[in-house]
Parts: C-alpha cells; structure tokens; sequence
C-alpha cells in the first residue's frame, strides 16, 4: 500500500513542477484517475460504496468463492473475506493545501464553478468529500461572484488495507481486486465485478464495480423506471441512462472512478430486477446513445415534470443546450389562454389548475402541498439562521420560463437568505419540485403548492410511461423531450472523454 501511494504521491510532485509550481502543497491525496471509457467497449468502473475505512468490510459469494489478488499476486479463493483498514504512518508527512468554493448543491453547479475557474488559467478539480465542493492551488485567482475559504493540513499516516488469513491479518498492495464467478452479494443484490478495492482523494477506500456498459444498464432501468414500465418507456430510459452515463464518466474521476450508485449519479442496484422486459429494452437499444451534432447529449430525466418541462438553466447555472427546452407536456399544446413564459405568480397557478390532457398525471407527485413552519426554515438555515432572524417568510424572488422558482428568499427581520436553482430544493428537502406557489397557511407557516417531482429538465419518466401506454414509440418519446437530437451508434463516437 505505501508503495503505491508513495508513488502516486511522486508523481503528482513531478507534474506540479512541469506546471511551474515547483515544491508546493498538494490539494488532495493523489488517486490514479480512471480509464477513459472507449466507446468500443466501453467499461465503466461504478462505486459501490465510498469512504471506507472506519469499520471492518466483509464481502461475500453469492456462488461458490471470491478470487483475491494483490500486487503480489493471486491470494487465494474463499466463500467470504474479511477486510479492516489500520494506520500507518507515511514516510514523509504530507502537506496538504487548497482553496475551496462550495458546498455546492449538485455536481452541475460545482463542474460551471470549476470551469469558471479554469478560464482563469486554474487547474481546478471537482470533490465529493461529503458535500459537492471544487479545489485548486490556494494562490491563485478566484473566478468573480464566488466566495472561498483555504484549507490546510498535514497528512501523516494512511489507511492501509488488511485480509484476514488463517495465520492473522495481511497488509495488500494496490492493486486489490476481487473476482466473483458467481456474483458478490452486495446491499440486497448480486453484482458480477471484477472489483475494486482502492483509496480515493479523501484518506478513505472505495468498492468499486467494473462493469461493462450494457450490464450496467440492468441495474439502473428497472430501479430508475420501474420495470413494468411500456416497452418504448423502458428502450427510452435504457438509452439516456447509457448517454448520461457516457457524458458523466469524468464525475468521480479525481477519486480514482466513473460514477456512483445512489441519486448522485443514476440509482445501480440489483441487476437482477432487470427481467425480460428490461433486457428486451436494452437489447433493442444496444449501443445507442441520444446525440445533438454527434455528441452525446447532457441526458438528464426526472420522475415527472408537472405537466410543463424546464429548461437547463432553471435546474444549474449551464450553457445554453437547445434541446433542453420549457414546453408545456401535455396534448393539444399550451393550455387556453397560457402561453410560455410563466413568469408570475398566477400563470403558475393556473398551470397546476389546468391538469386536462396533460401526460403523466397518474405519478404521485404530480400535484402535492406541504406546509413548512419555522422550524423547518431553522433548520434548513442552520448556522446562518441567527443572522436572518425570525420569523422566516420564504418569498419568490424569480421565476424561470416553465414557472419554476430559480430564486427563493428566507427573509427574517435581520435578513435574508437567499436560495438558487438547485440550492432550493437542497436546502428546503421536503419539496419535491421548485414548481410551486406560497400561500400562508397559519401563523409561521406557509404552504407551498406545486407540481411534479425532480428538476423538471428532459425526460419525465411519469410522462414516458404514459406516452408508451399510448402507443408512441421510443423514437416519439425522445424527440418529444430533448428536440432535434437523435439516435446514433456508439462506436460512431469513438473514445469518449466526459467532461466540458
């Protein structure tokens, strides 16, 4: 393990002195980044729990035995291996030293920050220690309109991984990778690997999945959509979810990974719910993905849009993507006497009243109320709410073109807090969209009207289902919400590198 992270470590310390930055801190532990996903035969390596190393890890056969190598060489087979971490201390004590903006509410909003920052000439990197944060060199210019702190300490050990073997515990040496002929049990499911056991950029480990695309898709169609979905619902999702997945690879890249397996990536989960349905999808999809000029398209989906779709920019603070556009969803076109944008109060209203003919209205969270008090706002506010005061009046500041709330106060009587686009259902966790109206529902209290569940921005997945229910074809579907794109062949693509 020291092996390995030392020269990482020397690594990083060479590249920094050909950038010019010659006997400088480092911004994080170095992690070997992951291989570019090939549009060939394109492999994805999918976390499947992260920041490891505070307790012990057992994993498990799902068939016969685990296949165990290290660096060393293969280790051994059994039906079940018991892991723990222990510190060691490092040759050399680390100095770790970064500028950091953030938290930010999404990855979206963190990669336009780290972008921001890279127009200035910095090489920033995106994190996930806990909360969605971007970090470069502490002396170099901030990107305008965003606030930093600098942070530094000095790493000293590292968490080295160990096995238990019949004669005691075993020190293992990167790479530690595991081979289930079988599956391995893991959460409820079986997975089929080969896996991973490595540290990221946080002093912590990560199990990690490789996994071939198409097998990937087994375990996010039928935990994203349901997989008694229409058969052109379910080829729809197959192919975002195989676009997003392309387009995202470089999410967890700085932790040595492609993606994760919760909402902060899509949901990967037991693929055996994958049944015929599902696998027929993705067969009759194979090896497409949705392109706009022939690159793969920001695929993003949601769960239902409310019966009006959003654009880009009312979700994250992104360029201008044309297929990504406000349009009311339902037959027939614009309600009467609506028309976009819905930029006041009263067309929203009168939005969420007009459900006639509007697609997917049978999701749960198609028309919802909550009524959210001051202890609500006191805890979303957290540190800050002394500085606002109370009570807490929430105010509409700005509408976005589908109706959605792109600004949001929490304004006290010695001031105010004030939410943006993503921010807002971050921070304010019991709403289900930013599709809403307030009202006042009692003292300190406010109910909030709205519609719809998730960002609002491309696919609705309530609405896909009842497009397929009604006999549209996936080809329909996908036009309908992201226009003028189309289906293409993935090898058409080549390497595909994500990011911007």
């Amino acid at each position: 393990m020291l092996r390995s992270f030392t020269a990482a470590l020397a690594a990083s310390f060479l590249l920094a002195g050909c950038q010019g930055t010659d006997a400088q801190a480092l911004t994080h532990r170095p992690v070997p980044a992951p291989p570019v996903v090939d549009g060939a035969q394109p492999v994805l390596w999918v976390a499947l729990a992260d920041h490891l190393g505070a307790t012990p890890l057992q994993l498990v056969a799902a068939g016969s035995t685990l296949q165990l190598s290290d660096a060393s060489g293969r280790l051994g087979s059994a039906p079940r291996f018991s892991f723990r971490w222990r510190t060691q201390p490092l040759p050399e004590p680390l100095t770790i030293r970064r500028r950091v903006l953030g938290p930010f509410s999404s990855f979206e909003t963190a990669e336009q920050a780290a972008l921001a920052w890279r127009r200035l000439g910095v090489e920033a990197v995106v994190a996930h220690p806990g909360e969605w944060e971007v970090w470069a060199d502490p002396e170099r210019p901030v990107p305008s309109g965003y606030g930093s702190k600098v942070e530094e300490k000095v790493v000293s050990e590292v968490l080295t991984l160990q096995v238990q073997r019949p004669d005691g515990w075993r020190d293992l040496q990167e790479p530690v990778r595991l081979e289930a002929p079988g599956g391995l049990r893991w959460n409820g499911g079986v997975f089929q690997g080969p896996f991973r056991l490595q540290p990221d950029a946080y002093g912590s480990w990560t199990l990690v999945e490789e996994v071939p695309l198409e097998r990937y898709l087994h375990g996010v169609v039928p935990h994203e959509i349901g997989a008694g979905s229409p058969p052109a619902a379910l080829a729809a999702q197959a192919v975002l979810a195989r676009t997003w997945a392309l387009g995202n690879q470089h999410r967890f890249a700085l932790d040595g990974y492609h993606l994760c397996s919760d909402t902060q990536c899509q949901v990967y989960s037991d693929p055996r719910q994958a049944r015929a349905g599902v696998q027929q999808a993705i067969r009759a999809t194979e090896g497409q993905v949705l392109a706009w000029k022939g690159k793969p398209i920001h695929a993003v989906y949601h769960a239902s849009n409310g019966g009006v779709s959003a654009n880009e920019d009312e979700a994250w603070s992104l360029p201008e993507l044309p297929y990504l556009e406000p349009a009311f969803d339902r037959a027939g076109g614009a309600p009467q006497g609506l028309s976009l944008p819905l930029t006041q109060r009263q067309q929203v209203r009168s939005v969420l009243s007009a459900t006639a003919g509007v697609y997917g209205q049978k999701h749960p969270y198609f028309r919802w109320q909550r009524v959210l008090g001051q202890e609500t706002f006191a805890r979303a506010l957290g540190a800050g709410a002394a500085a606002v005061g109370s009570p807490v009046q929430p105010v509409v500041l700005e509408r976005g073109p589908s109706g959605r709330v792109v600004r949001l106060a929490l304004r006290g009587p010695l001031g105010e807090r004030v939410l943006v686009r993503d921010a807002i259902r971050r921070t304010l966790r019991r709403l289900p969209s930013t599709l809403f109206v307030i009202e006042p529902a009692g003292a300190g209290l406010w109910r909030f009207e709205g519609g719809g569940f998730g960002h609002g921005a491309g696919l609705s997945q309530a609405g896909a289902i009842d497009l397929g229910g009604r006999g549209w074809s996936v080809k329909q579907i996908l036009r309908h919400y992201y226009p003028g794109t189309e289906l293409v062949p993935l090898p058409s693509l080549g390497a595909l590198k994500g990011g911007s």
